[in-house]
């Protein structure tokens, strides 16, 4: 039988996979969904509408920690990191004086807002150029939906702080907390019924954010876990009919 029939041992793509493991979690993502992590807490724990300076840091980091692990030209970064510098210092300088008022909240929820619309776009773009099915695709992905989640809470906060009427209506406090429950069971499209929106401008952007829900998982996420995986092994090349005469 000739060297192309034998068996491939498996040792080496185990060690690939080994090598890929190890790199994924090196690759950052990790701190990433930590980062998440902080911010959905200090978000859940929001009572008002009005945008947590804390909070607003935290998302900053989380930015600038992404545009970091996806490898963004360096050139856009360090106009990213000062636009995030200048925003975190404002936003420090505004928290020390105790400034308040509708503008400042709307300008730090505006901000959050752009913040996490471009973080899960810079994902998707790198891993779409990396591929491969690993878990640091695993890791992007899920940071990537959870961006995109936290995305459309403060699409909801801004016109929160925008409208006059409640959004869900006056049995439901219109805080940032119930606005970040409501758009992760929207974005899941699990729809639990406690929360609902009454004005039709919210209830176009709740149909968006499941519609985006959906298309994220089917396209999206399978662009990101769709890689060149080979087998762990290559079976046995079978004799043809002449060689065995």
């Amino acid at each position: 039988m000739g060297s192309d029939d034998a068996v491939r041992s498996p040792l080496p793509s185990l060690r690939a996979r080994a090598a890929t493991t190890a790199s994924g979690w090196r690759s950052g993502y990790w701190f990433v969904l930590a980062l998440l992590v902080v911010t959905y807490g200090l978000c859940a724990i929001q009572d008002t509408s009005n945008p947590s300076p804390p909070a607003f840091l935290v998302q900053l980091v989380t930015v600038a920690v992404v545009l970091r692990v996806t490898r963004v030209h360096r050139r856009v970064q360090r106009v990213a990191w000062v636009i995030l510098a200048v925003a975190g210092i404002a936003a420090i300088i505004t928290t020390a004086l105790g400034t308040e008022g509708q503008l400042l909240d709307v300008a730090l929820s505006t901000a959050s807002m752009v913040a996490f619309f471009i973080a899960p776009v810079a994902i998707i773009r790198h891993q779409v150029q990396r591929r491969g099915l690993d878990i640091e695709a695993l890791l992007a992905a899920t940071a990537a939906y959870v961006l995109v989640g936290m995305f459309f809470t403060l699409v909801y906060n801004l016109v929160a702080l925008l409208t006059a009427s409640p959004a869900f209506g006056d049995d439901v406090v219109d805080s940032l907390s119930s606005q970040l429950f409501f758009s992760f069971t929207t974005l899941t499209t699990t729809g639990y019924g406690n929360i609902v929106p009454v004005s039709a401008g919210v209830q176009a952007i709740a149909v968006a954010e499941a519609i985006t829900g959906q298309l994220f998982l089917i396209t999206a996420v399978a662009r990101i876990m769709r890689g060149s995986r080979g087998p762990a092994y290559e079976p046995a090349a079978v004799p043809r009919a002449e060689e065995q005469s």
